[in-house]
């Protein structure tokens, strides 16, 4: 595979990369490059992380990348996940380890690592501290919504501050050459990059793929999205292992304007389902123009706009693809159920 090939992988679906120079160099030059994920084990996965998440990581594991998936418990703690309760976290991340497997990502290719024991080294918090050191106060405090919060919330819980400081850590302590992340995480990698230049180290190119937007709507795609896909509002995403039926209802009532933004209907055929089986068939009665076949986004997206695709025909078809393509995923988890009936077990508490 040459340089070009790969790098039409490591682009696919994303929405931007910092920068395309840099990772054309890091292809022609690194001979066994390194990719990295941050995950907070903070509750069951939803397509729009796990897939989203999973499709982007085999296309790097294509392009020749070892991918490291960092499972972050303290980052978790900070942010209050699972009632902060630092058990139950980590049964959270066994969880998300058999959720990648069961998605399809290589285990051979692939690194999980639990935060507890990557800072177990002096050398982690060595780099805290130098991180800490080169940045201001105001810049970390700008940092904060990577966690999906505000600023305004470090005043009553200052460890709130260390979570920026930590996740530029994690990024060269783990030694990779590409940060991956949705575009939510934007700023940590702003920041490690910043960061890179004032300690002399080497600089990681950020590579990022869109949010997608909750199934009741109301949102933007874009890493403001008040409306994105939430585990914490069930009916606004689809577990990655949720039965079929579960699926149809939900995407029968998701919100699916005759407009592309926001619209979380074209959001999956475009980012989950095209890249996992590059097509989408529409089953459709003759009396209303017949089946449709799309190999590619962009005919789809042609025919919805201009009214050549009924919203109800869309939607059914989304849901067939994504059950199918997730029938791997429930056979993983009737198969191997430990972790995931734990972490049942704790959010019925």
């Amino acid at each position: 595979m040459d340089t070009e090939e790969r790098m039409n992988l490591m682009l696919n679906n994303v929405q931007e990369v910092v920068t395309e120079d840099e990772l054309r160099d890091i292809l022609n030059e690194v001979s066994n490059p390194s990719a990295y994920i941050g995950i907070e084990p903070s509750g069951m996965m939803h397509v729009g992380q796990g897939m989203m998440c999973a499709n982007k990581i085999k296309d790097m594991q294509e392009a020749g990348f070892h991918v490291k998936i960092l499972l972050a418990d303290w980052h978790a703690y900070i942010n209050d996940k699972l009632g902060g309760d630092i058990d139950a976290i980590r049964v959270c991340g066994d969880y998300i380890k058999d959720c990648f497997l069961a998605l399809g990502v290589d285990a051979s290719k692939t690194e999980f690592i639990l935060a507890t024991d990557l800072m177990d080294r002096i050398t982690y918090w060595e780099r805290v501290i130098r991180v800490a050191k080169s940045n201001s106060v105001a810049r970390i405090k700008r940092a904060v919504d990577i966690m999906g919060r505000g600023s305004d919330e470090t005043d009553a819980d200052s460890s709130m501050l260390l979570y920026p400081s930590l996740q530029v850590t994690d990024i060269f302590e783990l030694g990779v050459d590409v940060a991956y992340a949705g575009i939510d995480q934007r700023r940590a990698h702003m920041l490690a990059r910043d960061t890179a230049d004032k300690q002399g180290w080497r600089k990681p190119v950020a590579l990022h793929t869109p949010i997608l937007s909750g199934l009741k709507g109301g949102g933007r795609m874009d890493a403001a999205n008040k409306g994105k896909m939430s585990k914490s509002d069930p009916d606004s995403c689809i577990f990655i292992h949720d039965e079929p039926d579960d699926i149809t209802r939900k995407i029968n009532g998701a919100y699916c304007p005759a407009e592309v933004e926001g619209n979380p209907i074209l959001e999956m055929s475009r980012y989950l389902i095209l890249p996992a089986t590059g097509e989408l068939h529409i089953d459709r009665p003759e009396k209303w123009g017949g089946d449709l076949h799309y190999d590619n986004y962009e005919g789809l997206e042609k025919d919805y706009v201009e009214d050549q695709l009924h919203p109800a025909d869309l939607k059914k078809a989304v849901a067939t693809s994504l059950s199918d393509i997730l029938k791997p995923v429930r056979d993983y988890f009737n198969d191997k159920s430990e972790n995931y009936d734990e972490l049942k077990s704790i959010l019925e508490e």
